[in-house]
């Protein structure tokens, strides 16, 4: 597959192996700046692998991953971290450090990676967490003392803080309920539009994927096995894709009792 050198992520023949365990078999993906790419899985098909690929934080076997055009793994020091300077990420199950006030945690970055002085840093991250509808009074509270949609929020407001070029989200809705999960959707899709970022998410959950993504792209069997706009997926005419999408148990997709 040729990948476009407009592309702002391109993903091609990326191959990911521990052991006899072949995770990743040929991935290829080319996203366009400013789009939503939801990529959807079911547990141990390679969406989390993928992301780290992505991330810097685990090399392909095989192929080659660029952003803006530069590889990711096959470059500098210093080109490298201009990379990873552009991304934003929003972990799953917040990521919180215990330790650091709610302001702390939003402006780590800024202080610790970019240089930004604690009082402009402080300022900047109230003005994130406005963004994700925390008032200051948050601020100065612990983690410990938020609720689990609440951590939510807070890990948004940080991977918004330095108004990232590339977000990513791993599984943003795990462990909301319905409601919660429906606000952190729409504070994500507001704030993706509102940076204009390019965005790459993985989950299972289909409320959200359906929500936040321009895109759909579903991973199986660590390749990418269909893929378009996110209003084609009830009929994707794929039955891997319908039998996840539907939830059912009778499929091509085998499941193993746990």
């Amino acid at each position: 597959m040729t990948m476009s050198t407009s592309s702002k992520i391109s993903i091609s023949g990326v191959y990911k192996a521990f052991g006899a365990n072949k995770v990743l078999r040929g991935v290829d993906i080319e996203l366009q700046a400013g789009k939503s790419l939801v990529v959807i899985g079911g547990s141990g098909t390679g969406k989390s692998v993928l992301l780290k690929c992505i991330l810097g934080l685990l090399t392909p076997d095989e192929g080659s991953i660029s952003v803006d055009g530069q590889s990711i793994h096959k470059t500098g020091p210093r080109t490298r971290q201009n990379i990873m300077g552009k991304f934003g990420m929003l972990f799953q199950g917040g990521a919180l450090f215990d330790s650091l006030s709610v302001w702390e945690n939003v402006a780590f970055r800024l202080i610790y990676a970019d240089g930004v002085s604690r009082r402009a840093a402080r300022k900047r991250a109230i003005a994130a967490l406005a963004k994700v509808n925390l008032g200051p009074e948050t601020a100065n509270l612990g983690p410990a003392e938020l609720s689990g949609g609440m951590q939510k929020r807070v890990g948004l407001a940080r991977a918004i803080a330095a108004r990232p070029e590339i977000l990513f989200f791993d599984e943003p809705t795990t462990g909301l309920d319905p409601i919660t999960a429906d606000v952190i959707n729409n504070l994500i899709r507001s704030q993706v539009t509102a940076l204009g970022a390019t965005a790459i998410s993985i989950t299972h959950d289909m409320a959200s994927a359906r929500k936040i993504a321009d895109e759909i792209a579903m991973i199986y069997e660590g390749k990418i096995i269909w893929r378009g706009p996110a209003k084609d997926v009830d009929n994707s005419g794929n039955p891997y894709v319908e039998q996840f999408v539907t939830g059912s148990e009778t499929g091509p997709i085998k499941v193993m009792a746990g």
